[in-house]
């Protein structure tokens, strides 16, 4: 099968002069001859881009020539056919590459500066450079090999014509390449031709330029496999050494300030020269300077006033994503929202990885082929439209909400009708008397075993019974004080002292090896750890410090007067409810249980036998309670009323 020829990409002059539908014709048919030259079979595809003057080498070449040397305002290259055949292009040079081992028509220095140009924001193109690097290393050396030395010479030379364009052409290349950038590092001379040219550059473009290139050299002995440490670091050295010498602006204090060579270092060195390089990059951060700075690009947006029709929200965005999007679009302003989404999607809403790989422009296939500038669909004028466009008609009535009653026993089996109707029961359920009962005589054999009353404290271990002695020291050896019999005393004592000296229980040395706390310890019998624990869990148990003011407050629990209430005759005989007077006749006091002689002083008891006892007098009182029954009471009434005079 032979294909039609392709015929090369005219220049720009010729491009603008063509009507837009001729230069659609135009992209139509090399689109379509360009896929069908991809699916020829591999021996046809050889023949056909075999050597220099092969037509589809001729084609491809004039293409990625002028699609990287595109004016400001030519777009002929820039419309949606003109991607489609970059990406049908990229593919071909991709199987030309891998495919013919032995064609090196396309690995020269132009065509490679200018593809890696014209796909520069592209990770499947540094995918192809290092597959090609790994198959083709010496033909990708031999060709590269001449563009090197020229550019040392042209470094090297006092004048710095021209250096700059030379540079940015090359930039490309070290970027999407780690490979090739590694083999114009290694060795001293294009680095010396940098600083030297450095300093002899009169514009701060052709600094800047210098200083990339630098960086992307430096960056790459790290991103290769396996990394080249010894290089980076001679090189690194190399250019401290430089800068010490030199007292004009360096190239080192322009890597430092502008470029973000640093944290790029820390983040890819691995292994164990990890801590030697951060070691030496601390060093190198002396020679940050502000004089070198250069101010970053702000691109001023135009400010939403809000002066419009409002909108209606059409899909329904968090207010959460909406703020990543604004983080990401700080950095990024020229990105639009929509892309900006689809990239939250694919990194799970993480912004510093999704920053990460923007920065590193090591997005997927299917992100980095998506429209950048794509707005999301958040706002939707044509719904606004029809709202205004609405006829009117009467308001509708307000409907009434009735709530709906629920409560636990929703949804539960007997609610969803699956209940067994053998489980159901009407009234008190009928116990099986089959069932296992407790053991009655086991629980009463059990009560009978246990004695509620042996309370005996048990007196193995005391010392008069050991027959020994009981060690007393202090956990360290030294001897102690004899502690105190019980902890109640204890706590006695320290709650007191807590009382009245609570820095008493502080840690400090001096408060220790003071008296009180020496005197503390003798009277209790504890160590130092031991007093000053106490404090503190007493500070953290209220109910503990509580009970204690109770216990050992200022009330001893000792009732020293019992106020008198019984009802006594007055001495003129014009008694009341409060006379306290004694009486006259009996020689008692009159009042409840006085009046007969019987109780403690009164005059039908014996002046020689004592008081009687508490549980004597409540026995007797129980014993007679029967005979008297309420009479007492109604008796003692009835002369009270007598007294006031009153009727009986």
């Amino acid at each position: 099968m032979t294909l039609p020829p392709l015929a090369p990409i005219p220049p720009a002059e010729i491009r603008l002069s063509l009507a837009p539908e001729e230069w659609t014709a135009c992209l139509e048919a090399w689109l379509t001859l360009a896929n069908l030259a991809l699916r020829l079979p591999t021996k046809e595809f050889e023949s056909g881009s075999k050597g220099h003057d092969s037509l589809l080498v001729i084609f491809l070449r004039s293409f990625y020539h002028e699609s990287a040397h595109l004016g400001p305002s030519d777009d002929s290259l820039r419309q949606t056919r003109a991607g489609d055949l970059q990406k049908t292009c990229f593919r071909l040079v991709s199987r030309i590459c891998t495919e013919t081992k032995h064609e090196k028509s396309l690995l020269e220095w132009q065509f490679l500066s200018d593809l890696c140009h014209v796909h520069v924001k592209s990770a499947a193109i540094s995918r192809l450079l290092t597959q090609i690097w790994k198959d083709r290393r010496a033909d990708l050396e031999s060709a590269l090999q001449p563009h090197k030395s020229a550019l040392i010479s042209i470094l090297d030379d006092r004048k710095t014509i021209g250096i700059q364009a030379e540079l940015q052409r090359l930039a490309p290349v070290l970027r999407a390449s780690p490979d090739a950038a590694e083999f114009f590092m290694t060795g001293s001379d294009f680095l010396d031709g940098l600083v030297f040219c450095y300093i002899r550059a009169g514009t701060s473009d052709e600094r800047k330029a210098i200083m990339l290139t630098a960086f992307l050299g430096l960056e790459s002995l790290v991103k290769v496999e396996p990394q080249n440490i010894s290089i980076l670091t001679d090189h690194l050295y190399s250019l401290k050494n430089s800068a010490d010498n030199t007292k004009a602006a360096t190239l080192l204090a322009d890597l430092v300030t502008n470029s973000p060579l640093s944290a790029r270092l820390r983040r890819l060195v691995d292994g164990k020269s990890a801590d030697r390089v951060s070691k030496l990059l601390d060093s190198l951060e002396l020679y940050r300077s502000s004089n070198v700075a250069r101010p970053r690009k702000y691109t001023r947006q135009k400010v939403d006033k809000g002066k419009r029709k409002a909108t209606v929200l059409r899909d329904d965005v968090h207010i959460h994503r909406m703020s990543l999007v604004s983080q990401i679009q700080d950095l990024f302003p020229d990105l639009g929202s929509a892309f900006i989404l689809k990239l939250l999607d694919e990194y799970g809403d993480d912004v510093e990885q999704a920053t990460a790989h923007l920065l590193e422009d090591s997005l997927p296939a299917h992100l980095r082929e998506l429209d950048r500038k794509e707005e999301a669909p958040v706002h939707d004028t044509s719904q606004r439209a029809q709202v205004e466009q609405l006829a009117p008609r009467p308001t509708p009535p307000q409907s009434t909400y009735v709530p709906e009653r629920r409560n636990v026993f929703d949804d539960d089996e007997l609610d969803g009708l699956e209940l067994d109707s053998s489980r159901l029961h009407i009234g008190k359920r009928q116990h099986d008397t089959n069932e296992k009962q407790p053991n009655k005589s086991a629980i009463l054999s059990a009560l009978a075993a246990f004695d509620s009353d042996d309370d005996e404290r048990d007196d193995t271990y005391d010392v008069d019974d050991v027959g020994g002695t009981v060690d007393t020291a202090h956990p360290d050896g030294e001897p102690g004080p004899s502690a105190k019999v019980t902890q109640e005393e204890n706590d006695m004592a320290l709650f007191k002292a807590y009382q009245s000296a609570p820095e008493l229980f502080g840690r400090k040395f001096d408060v220790r090896k003071g008296q009180a706390r020496q005197a503390l310890k003798a009277e209790t019998g504890m160590t130092d750890e031991a007093i000053e624990g106490w404090a503190i869990m007493l500070q953290r148990d209220p109910k503990r410090l509580g009970r204690l003011e109770a216990k050992f407050g200022a009330f001893d629990g000792r009732q020293t007067e019992l106020g008198r209430t019984a009802y006594r005759e007055s001495p003129a005989g014009t008694e009341t409810e409060d006379s306290d007077a004694p009486g006259n006749s009996r020689g008692g006091y009159r009042g409840r249980g006085r009046g007969r002689g019987r109780g403690r002083g009164g005059a039908g008891s014996s002046a020689g036998s004592g008081p009687v006892s508490d549980a004597h007098a409540q026995r007797r009182k129980e014993e007679n309670k029967g005979s008297r029954a309420n009479h007492n009471r109604r008796d003692g009434r009835a002369k009270k009323m007598a007294r006031g005079g009153f009727a009986g």
